[in-house]
C-alpha cells in the first residue's frame, strides 16, 4: 500500500494545466487494493491502547475510489477517496515531490500542546485548542493527509469577498501587483512602508462580512465569532512560540460549521521564516482582514485574554514543551537543515514554501536512519523557543500581559507589514 500511493503521489497524471480528474484502472498499483482488513486506514485517528488490544478498532480499507482529482499547486497534490469497511467515507489529499515530515511532527507537537491546554482550567474553560489534522510521511519526499472537510482558504473568501462587498477598491491582484514593487531592489523601508499605507487606503477589510453572510441567526452569529476570535488566538500564541512561518492567507483555512481557523502547511516552522531571501518581520498573521473578522472590539477582550491565557499555559509548561522538541534535535529522522538561499527564494516567488528535501530521490520508504550530525542551527532554536517560554525578549524578561501586548503590536505593525514577500499579502 505504501508502495502504491508512494508511486502515485509522484506520478504526472497530466501536463495539461486545465486537469481536474483522473481515473485508476486496475493496471495502477492503488486500483488493485482492496479489502485491506488488516490495515488500518492511514488517515483515522487510532487512539492509543495501553492494553495493546485494537480488536475491533482498526478501520480496514475497501478500496480506493477510482476518481483522483487534481487540487492545484506546483507540486500537483491529489484528492483521494478511501472507502473503508466500516462504511465511512474518508477524503484525503495525497502530496508528492514534498517533505511531510516537518507538518506530521507539528500535528503531534499541536496534540501534545491541546492536552496541557485541557488540563488548564482557565483555558479549557474557554476551550482554547489548535485544531489538528492526520499527516502520515510515505517517504522522505511524500506523504497523505486527512482532508479538512467544510473548510475554505481564508483567501478564497477574501478574493470575492473584497470584490463583493467594496467593489469601489482595488482588487486583491491589483493590490498584489502593486505592492510587488516593495521587492525592488534598493527600495529604503520607508518608500515600502509608503507604497503598503498607499495600497491599505485604497483597500479595506471586509472578512466581518463572511460571519454575517454564512450565518444568519444571531445566537449562531456570535457563537461562531467566538470560536473564530479564540482559534486565533490559539494558533497565534501556538505558532509564536514554535517559529511558524509561511502564514499566507490560502495557508489559513477557516472551518465553515464552527467558525474555527485551520493552520496547513507547516514548512517553514522554528523561525526558519527569518533566513529566507524576504525575511518574515511578523510572529503571526494579524493584519486588517483576521482583526475585521473579530467584530467591533478588534484585538481587545476576548483575542487578547484567550492569548494570555494560552500563553501563560505554554510558559507554564516550559519543561514539558522544551522536552518535547528536545526529542525532535535528536531525531536522525528529521531535517533541520535551513532552507538555502536559492531554493528558498525559488519557493518564495512560487508563494508555496516547504521543507527542502534530502538529496536523494525521496522516495525509499520512511524506517531507515539516515546519519547527520547534530546541527547548531537546531540547538539554537531550542534556545529560541527556551528564550520565549522564560518571556526574554531583548535581554529582559517581561510578564505574560507585557509578552501579549508586544506581540500584537509587532504583528500589526505596518514598517513589519510592508518588509513581507509580497505572497504573504499583509494588506488583508
Amino acid at each position: 500500500m505504501n508502495l502504491a500511493l508512494i508511486e502515485l503521489a509522484n506520478k504526472t497524471l497530466s501536463t495539461s494545466p486545465s486537469f481536474r480528474e483522473y481515473t485508476m484502472t486496475k493496471r495502477d498499483p492503488l486500483g488493485q487494493l482492496e479489502n485491506l482488513d488488516l490495515i488500518h486506514c492511514p488517515t483515522v485517528e487510532l487512539p492509543v491502547m495501553t492494553c495493546g488490544n485494537y480488536r475491533g478498532r482498526n478501520v480496514g480499507i475497501k478500496r480506493w475510489d477510482p476518481k483522483v482529482i487534481g487540487v492545484g499547486g506546483i507540486n500537483a497534490p491529489k484528492k483521494l477517496y478511501c472507502l473503508c469497511l466500516n462504511g465511512t467515507k474518508q477524503t484525503q489529499l495525497l502530496k508528492g515531490k514534498d517533505d511531510m515530515r516537518q507538518d506530521a511532527v507539528m500535528q503531534q507537537v499541536f496534540g501534545i500542546l491541546n492536552i496541557l491546554l485541557r488540563h488548564d482550567e482557565e483555558t479549557a474553560h474557554r476551550k482554547l485548542s489548535v485544531r489538528t489534522y492526520k499527516v502520515v510521511p510515505l517517504s522522505r519526499q511524500s506523504g497523505i493527509l486527512e482532508w479538512c472537510n467544510n473548510t475554505m482558504p481564508i483567501g478564497a473568501w477574501l478574493l470575492t469577498g473584497h470584490v463583493k462587498y467594496r467593489p469601489q477598491d482595488i482588487e486583491p491582484s491589483a493590490a498584489r501587483k502593486k505592492f510587488t514593487n516593495n521587492a525592488q531592489a534598493g527600495m529604503t523601508v520607508e518608500k515600502k512602508l509608503q507604497n503598503y499605507l498607499d495600497i491599505c487606503n485604497k483597500i479595506q477589510p471586509v472578512f466581518r462580512h463572511y460571519f454575517l453572510e454564512e450565518y444568519l441567526k444571531p445566537g449562531v452569529w456570535f457563537e461562531r465569532q467566538q470560536k473564530y476570535i479564540k482559534s486565533v488566538a490559539a494558533n497565534s500564541m501556538i505558532g509564536y512560540v514554535l517559529g511558524i512561518g509561511d502564514r499566507h492567507v490560502q495557508n489559513i483555512l477557516i472551518d465553515k460549521l464552527s467558525g474555527e481557523v485551520i493552520h496547513i502547511d507547516f514548512g517553514i516552522a522554528f523561525e526558519m521564516g527569518k533566513n529566507l531571501p524576504t525575511p518574515e518581520t511578523v510572529p503571526f498573521r494579524l493584519t486588517r482582514d483576521i482583526v475585521d473578522g473579530m467584530g467591533i472590539s478588534g484585538v481587545e477582550g476576548v483575542f487578547r485574554k484567550s492569548c494570555e491565557k494560552t500563553l501563560e499555559v505554554l510558559r507554564n509548561n516550559q519543561t514539558v514543551i522544551l522536552a518535547i522538541l528536545e526529542v525532535l534535535l535528536y531525531d536522525p529522522l528529521y531535517s533541520w537543515n535551513v532552507l538555502s538561499n536559492k531554493k528558498a527564494d525559488r519557493r518564495q516567488q512560487q508563494a508555496y514554501l516547504s521543507t527542502s528535501a534530502d538529496e536523494s530521490d525521496g522516495n525509499e520508504p520512511v524506517g531507515f536512519p539516515i546519519r547527520r550530525d547534530i546541527n547548531v542551527t537546531a540547538e539554537r532554536t531550542l534556545m529560541q523557543v527556551e528564550e520565549k517560554l522564560l518571556g526574554q525578549e531583548d535581554n529582559k524578561y517581561i510578564s505574560v500581559e507585557g509578552q501579549v501586548q508586544m506581540l500584537i503590536f509587532n504583528a500589526t505593525n505596518d514598517r513589519n507589514l510592508c518588509q513581507l514577500f509580497a505572497g504573504w499579502q499583509p494588506y488583508l
